[in-house]
């Protein structure tokens, strides 16, 4: 399941970007929700078992994490939490927006093997992200194949991370610090996504309620 529901998170967004590019209605929604759940599953479960490895130094892995996401979404312009800020009369690939994401995509698939819930929670955030993506691209002056392939490549990229954890047993020697890199990932995008949920910071009753719809499913599950 960690190697196809990403792949079809991915898949779901670009359908979707293909069809509705210009009305992206209820993607905020649901990008409000996916952080909100995120956050929660990551704070309510994987920061606790990885603590509990009792493995040294796990905090400053998780600066790590964070300040290395910092460093990505100044190359991709924000893309992981749903912000895009590139030129949109390109007709180059956008390689240093690719290769970001790409490295995000893949550390963000190492821990899900051993994390169901982790694991829904990445598909569902996955799932406004590639919308947003794909719309963006969409509006360029890229070719539906060059569209296409950033999109598959980057869907192929989580369940990447996801084998090379269950394969390769240096994964496994260091997979505390590797986890506590991408908590501090984790940790940067939901959070973000919440403090940038509305516009220009005023209230908004709806994405509120997504925020606590995400964190309350987070809890029962």
């Amino acid at each position: 399941m960690s190697l196809i529901l990403p792949i079809i998170a991915a898949v779901v967004g670009f359908i979707v970007a293909f069809f509705l590019h210009k009305k992206q209605v209820g993607v905020n929604l649901l990008l409000a929700f996916s952080g909100a759940f995120l956050l929660s599953v990551t704070v309510l479960e994987f920061l606790p078992s990885i603590y509990a490895s009792n493995v040294s130094n796990i905090g400053l892995y998780i600066l790590i994490g964070l300040l290395l996401q910092i460093i990505l979404e100044y190359l991709s312009g924000g893309a992981e939490h749903g912000h895009l800020h590139q030129d949109k009369q390109t007709k180059s690939f956008p390689w240093v927006l690719f290769l970001s994401l790409s490295i995000h995509a893949l550390l963000e698939g190492i821990p899900l093997h051993h994390n169901h819930h982790l694991l829904l929670a990445v598909v569902i955030h996955k799932i406004p992200i590639a919308i947003i993506i794909a719309s963006f691209l969409f509006q360029t002056r890229l070719s539906t194949f060059k569209i296409g392939l950033f999109l598959l490549i980057f869907a192929l990229m989580t369940p990447l991370g996801s084998f090379l954890q269950q394969n390769y047993t240096v994964f496994d020697t260091y997979s505390a610090y590797l986890n506590a890199v991408v908590i501090g990932i984790f940790l940067h995008v939901s959070t973000t996504i919440l403090f940038e949920s509305s516009r220009d910071h005023k209230f908004n009753l709806s994405k509120f309620g997504m925020i606590l719809l995400g964190i309350s499913i987070a809890l029962l599950i």
